[in-house]
């Protein structure tokens, strides 16, 4: 049933930003209008299902304030969010209002929260039950009224995925969602990951979906797409010609991509006893990096073209038989430890955790893209839960000069790398040899080194706020095609099932606190390399 509350007439007229500006008079110049400087936002109501969970809360909701702070949203805009809870607008509005004074980006001043917080209606609704949907459709459209939304619609399903296609048919249903041939207004989905379990569920879930929705109006959202340095990749790469020409495997020795996490599953024990490590973070965001790194440069920068070359990367990653995944991939689960001087229980004692469990929390693996430009140059990719420190890292290792001038042995011959960090201080850094100063022909590796904050002197907007804006204005360019998705578990599928079929082994358990298993170190030493310490 809704609740009852209606806005008023002096909400409807209040401006959606603090200082009344239209777009460009806020404190700074906002990156994600100059990103779309011939675009601007059509009116638009969002509504987030879930919006009783962390995510809306820590993430959501700021995201969306800081873009009504940076001029970003609309002047006609509303958020609607929708979950079982028995809140009030009210009691919906002081928690989204903690969660922005708690996680925002900027710190908010009360008039700036108040005006933002007139714009935040709730909705209590089962997502299985249709009379949720049949009294949503006419509470949208009366907020459509007062604030002049136009029909516009965004939802997010903040939800595990096992609810998407309950949603998605109660919505199209009750007239939610429209056709794509509508011109006068549009309704888009956000989807949080992980896009199915498997191959073959990620198959189900799209025919189910797309019998509602055209693959147009599906944003399957990848948080880390929306990172500067994520997105600074591209730039790097094919604006840069000093760089270009050094991509490829006649200069590169090897990549390592690692995701790196001190935090254990936190609260969500049985999310990842249904998921584990690899679909949490490899199927996606892992993934997601591989392809910037090592894609083709698109024809132009339209939404297909980009996607179309990430899409190539995943056709040509070798596959591998039952016997060299054993040899090629290594998987393991945190045992009791330490954090920063704290002590940690194992995985298996987290709660709602199968104390027997067999889901791994680290997986590292060596991939290999047989292409033209990639061929004979290994992939290295590690994540982890219960690491040492929170780090996310891209490192392109050269391969070393000939032992003539200045090195004697290969000990002391570094080679050259680019490291992109992707989280946190965000930034990239460049390793070349220098001489020591002095009377000895001393080499020594320096870095020159980039980081964002500090060069533009602001905080860098968050990875959902450029994800929704895209969203609001319909461009899907940082957002996973469905052939994407399918690719990735073609590959992934397999070595999950490999894994399944064996518990895991003493030797595959490393202390919390740790790099992950020895064995991941092994991974690379067969090739004469190791881990980049981060």
């Amino acid at each position: 049933m809704a609740n009852s509350a209606q806005p008023s007439d002096n909400q409807k007229d209040q401006s959606m930003s603090p200082q009344n500006k239209s777009g460009n008079n806020g404190p700074f110049k906002n990156p994600l209008k100059e990103a779309h400087q011939h675009s601007s936002p059509d009116p638009c109501l969002i509504v987030i299902f879930g919006a009783s969970g962390d995510l809306t809360m820590r993430k959501l909701i700021p995201a969306l304030y800081n873009l009504m702070y940076d001029g970003s949203l609309p002047q006609n805009f509303v958020c609607v969010g929708v979950a079982r809870r028995d809140f009030s607008h009210d009691d919906f509005r002081k928690k989204m209002m903690d969660g922005i004074r708690q996680f925002s980006r900027t710190k908010p001043s009360d008039e700036e929260l108040e005006k933002f917080s007139s714009r935040l209606f709730y909705h209590k609704a089962d997502f299985a039950d249709d009379n949720g949907y049949k009294t949503l459709q006419p509470f949208l459209q009366d907020l459509d009224k007062r604030y002049g939304t136009r029909g516009n619609r965004v939802f997010y399903l903040a939800v595990q995925a096992s609810a998407f296609t309950t949603i998605v048919d109660h919505l199209k249903s009750n007239g939610l969602i429209y056709s794509l041939s509508d011109k006068e207004r549009f309704s888009r989905i956000i989807l949080e990951k992980p896009f199915g379990h498997d191959l073959n569920s990620a198959i189900s879930l799209q025919a189910d979906l797309t019998n509602n929705l055209h693959e147009q109006q599906i944003y399957r959202i990848d948080h880390y797409l929306g990172k500067e340095t994520v997105q600074n990749l591209l730039v790097f790469r094919f604006s840069n010609a000093i760089f270009e020409g050094l991509w490829n495997n006649r200069y590169v020795d090897n990549v390592q991509i690692t995701v790196a996490e001190s935090i254990g599953v936190e609260s969500r024990g049985d999310f990842y006893e249904s998921a584990g490590l690899v679909r949490d973070i490899i199927q996606n965001h892992l993934m997601q990096l591989l392809c910037l790194v090592a894609m083709e440069p698109p024809t132009n920068l339209t939404p297909q073209a980009i996607r179309d070359e990430k899409v190539k990367v995943l056709e040509a990653i070798r596959h591998y038989s039952e016997a060299e995944i054993g040899q090629f991939t290594r998987r393991g689960q945190y045992s009791p430890g330490f954090i920063e001087g704290e002590p940690v229980v194992a995985y298996r004692k987290e709660d709602r955790v199968n104390p027997n469990s067999n889901v791994e929390t680290f997986a590292a693996m060596e991939i290999h893209i047989e292409n033209w430009r990639w061929s004979g140059v290994p992939f290295y990719i590690r994540a982890g839960k219960r690491l040492p420190k929170r780090s996310t890292e891209i490192v392109v290792t050269f391969k070393r000069t000939p032992n003539i001038l200045f090195h004697k042995d290969d000990k002391h011959n570094t080679p050259n790398q680019i490291i992109f960090r992707i989280q946190p201080n965000e930034g990239t850094s460049i390793q070349f040899n220098s001489k020591v100063p002095g009377s000895m022909n001393i080499i020594q590796p320096v870095n020159m080194d980039f980081q964002y904050a500090s060069y533009f002197g602001r905080g860098v907007p968050e990875a959902y706020e450029r994800l929704i804006y895209d969203c609001i204005l319909g461009d899907n360019t940082l957002f996973a095609r469905v052939d994407e998705s399918l690719n990735s578990w073609k590959f992934l599928t397999p070595i999950l099932e490999y894994w399944a079929k064996s518990p895991l082994k003493e030797e595959e358990f490393y202390p919390a606190g740790t790099w992950g298993t020895p064995d991941a170190e092994l991974l690379l030493r067969a090739g004469g390399r190791i881990w980049k310490a981060l």
